[in-house]
């Protein structure tokens, strides 16, 4: 690793540090993370998980992933929004995925604030995107050591808040600026980084909701 934060993978190419290298987290760095998503189920999946990350490593709910998506209906909220006291149990017996009865539980809960949230704005994208952070917010320069200092933000904090206040649980500002940086709503891949143009360049063209 330099001492900007990259790394040089096998095909030449220098990409952010932390997927180690592993197969399975550099594609998740290449083709998923920071890429603009309008999806409702993949921005409620992605917030359920983060959640359920919380005191884990991403990996570790990574490779969980599709395991998840079998025990939560897709993460379509309307359905998990239906889900009772037998599918609390099913899950709680689940080993593919973390059995967390809080998290789980959660789940539950924001399913069905995030129907709340899609009536109320039409979409969850519609919402979410309403808390991109404008260009002030921004550092000049990510490297490494402006990454790791980057826990939180004031646009993630304020949308914990909000989302808090609306009734969801599990969505602390860390939490809500993993899910921020994961779906697009800031660019965080390094300069240097091979990714960070293209995620750049979709960014650009992307028609916010």
């Amino acid at each position: 690793m330099d001492d900007a934060g990259l790394i040089e993978g096998a095909d030449g190419r220098r990409r952010c540090w932390w997927h180690g290298g592993l197969e399975d987290y550099q594609a998740y760095h290449d083709l998923e993370w920071g890429r603009p998503v309008s999806d409702d189920r993949r921005l409620f999946e992605k917030i359920c998980l983060e959640g359920f990350q919380s005191g884990l490593s991403w990996l570790t709910i990574l490779r969980k992933r599709e395991n998840f998506r079998a025990a939560f209906a897709g993460f379509d909220f309307e359905q998990i929004a239906r889900f009772g006291d037998a599918e609390v149990g099913r899950c709680l017996a689940d080993p593919g995925i973390v059995r967390h009865r809080g998290k789980i539980v959660s789940t539950i809960n924001n399913a069905r604030r995030a129907c709340d949230l899609a009536d109320e704005f039409g979409s969850l994208a519609a919402y979410f995107w309403r808390f991109e952070p404008d260009t002030g917010e921004r550092p000049d320069r990510f490297d490494r050591a402006t990454l790791r200092a980057m826990s939180t933000s004031p646009t993630s904090v304020a949308l914990s808040k909000d989302l808090k206040k609306r009734g969801w649980s599990f969505v602390g500002p860390t939490t809500v600026y993993a899910f921020m940086q994961a779906m697009g709503l800031v660019n965080d891949h390094l300069d240097g980084c091979c990714v960070r143009p293209v995620v750049e360049a979709e960014r650009q063209a992307f028609r916010r909701p």
